[in-house]
């Protein structure tokens, strides 16, 4: 089989190249040149990108094999993710990449304005000894304002609370007690600018954020504020930033970004109280090299069909520690699922309980998703193309959650309704320190199995010898039984007998099995593949 096409289309570090490993056929192009890009992303599975390529509709439509967009760094802003969704394509980037980088910029901006680096390294060039001129202020015992306590805005309380700073922060979707344990006190956005010496914005830009500290809220300000915006442009209004700064109402800005960008002429330039940098967030070495084998990562991850964290158009974000090892065995139950019933179902509840519900348990959905078209359709099924494949099938698709579970600390269970009408059903835990997976359900018969990657079920009315004539068959045959569960609705009624083997049962071991104990169903489950 040729190898997976993986095209780089702008210049990464060599570490990006040496995580994708030797699996794939590399290729590159200039993403920028459209004529070079276009026939160039035609054949590719993946495409590795910076800023400067434009993944749009365009693209999209020329890319007819292309199963994921990857963009070395944080923002989207070139890649149209909606086009993508809709194409079945995977969009990921690296979203914790460049944290450390920008936070560590926020403070080295608050610095340079507090001690004016800048002017006082401009005058010096010009041969300038102005000491008594550039006189600065500490940062020991003055209070630094947060706005936006997320990622970054954390790393840079944690950095300035080393400062010896007493640390504020303002962020309506952050809680009191969170904030508490990290030593930060949540205020109102009014508090803050009263009370703040020092302000460092870290949020994203959205409408409700755009000029969200205007004229208004630099006035209620201390004269002696200064201010940083390394976040985004345009969430600190620069004109009313400008008169705040002319005027002397505060004293002093640290800026990375601007509203519109490339930015090299506008009026805060003029300013000596002003330190500015052309969006230097995420310009470090390492930063760089980060984002590109976050993202090689999440290529092989998505190439193969695994769960890829960093997919920015799959529903259920940042997974839960306490989920992650439900993925795998939901995905098994998923296949497990569409084996046993024998066809896709008309409408699935994937069904949650017990303690993991505290937590979003949305990718186990997608999980069970994945699993119930893995072993049905052509095209490589991932967590993003398996909601569509339903709806392209008519499947109704719910997720459950009970944070009650009465016989197991958490449970998942798949159940459908099959053309028929009737419902079928798998159910599955972990169990132990090591998390081991057991199926503890198969339409309503009980059981307790390791779902190995063989697996063999026999549905029949109980009656004497049955076992004994399964075992028989499967030794003459060769195969070896490494678990088996019986299991039954009532005395004389229906059974069912689950195996875990060593290897796939044969076809003709499976009819042999039938003939000789009359089942009614007879299954072989191949979980390799």
């Amino acid at each position: 089989m040729s190898k997976p096409v993986v095209l780089i289309a702008e210049e990464l570090s060599p570490a990006t190249v040496a995580a994708l490993g030797p699996d794939f056929e590399i290729r590159h192009c200039n993403g920028a040149d459209r004529d070079e890009l276009l026939p160039a992303i035609a054949d590719v599975d993946a495409i590795l990108v910076r800023s400067a390529t434009k993944v749009d509709a365009e693209a999209l439509a020329a890319a007819s094999h292309l199963k994921v967009v990857a963009r070395a760094g944080v923002g989207l802003d070139n890649v149209d993710v909606k086009a993508a969704t809709q194409n079945g394509v995977m969009v990921v980037n690296a979203p914790t990449s460049n944290i450390v980088s920008a936070a560590e910029l926020a403070v080295a901006l608050m610095l340079a304005a507090a001690r004016h680096i800048s002017p006082a390294h401009a005058a010096l060039r010009n041969g300038e000894w102005k000491r008594s001129k550039y006189t600065g202020i500490e940062l020991y015992e003055k209070t630094v304002g947060i706005v936006g306590l997320g990622r970054i805005g954390v790393l840079v309380a944690q950095r300035l609370s080393a400062f010896g700073m007493n640390v504020i922060a303002y962020d309506p979707y952050v809680q009191a007690g969170r904030a508490a344990q990290m030593g930060v006190r949540m205020v109102t956005l009014d508090e803050l600018l009263a009370e703040a010496d020092f302000l460092s914005v870290h949020l994203p830009k959205t409408p409700e954020t755009v000029g969200l500290i205007g004229a208004e809220e630099l006035a209620k300000a201390k004269p002696s504020l200064v201010l940083v915006n390394a976040a985004r442009g345009g969430i600190v209004d620069e004109a009313a930033l400008y008169d705040a700064l002319k005027t002397g109402q505060i004293a002093a800005a640290g800026l990375d970004v601007f509203a519109k960008e490339p930015c090299t002429d506008s009026p805060l330039f003029e300013l000596e109280n002003v330190v500015a940098t052309p969006h230097l967030g995420a310009s470090t070495d390492e930063a760089q090299e980060k984002a590109g084998i976050a993202v090689a990562r999440s290529v092989r991850l998505a190439l193969n069909g695994e769960l890829v964290p960093d997919a920015v158009n799959v529903q259920g974000g940042v997974i839960a520690e306490d989920v992650r090892p439900g993925i795998p065995l939901t995905e098994k139950l998923g296949r497990i699922f569409t084996l046993l019933a024998g066809e896709v179902a008309q409408s699935i509840d994937v069904e949650v309980r017990g303690e993991i519900t505290e937590f979003d348990v949305k990718v186990l959905e997608l999980a069970a998703l994945k699993g119930v078209f893995a072993d049905i359709v052509e095209e490589q099924v991932s967590y993003v193309n398996a909601p569509l494949l339903a709806a392209e099938r008519g499947t109704a698709v719910r997720l459950v959650t009970d944070p009650e579970s009465p016989d197991h600390r958490n449970l998942i269970t798949i159940r459908g309704t099959l053309a028929d009408g009737s419902q079928f059903s798998v159910s599955g835990t972990l169990i132990g320190i090591n998390q081991r997976e057991r199926l503890v359900e198969v339409n309503g018969f009980l059981v307790d199995l390791e779902p190995t990657d063989h697996l063999a079920f026999f549905r029949y009315e109980d009656r004497p010898g049955m076992v004994g004539t399964v075992g028989q068959i499967l030794g003459e045959a060769g195969v070896n039984i490494a678990g088996m569960q019986v299991s039954r609705d009532a005395k004389g009624g229906k059974a069912l007998v689950a195996l875990s083997v060593d290897s796939a049962v044969p076809a003709e071991v499976l009819e042999a099995i039938r003939t000789s104990i009359n089942a009614e169903s007879v299954r072989g489950v191949d979980l390799t593949a």
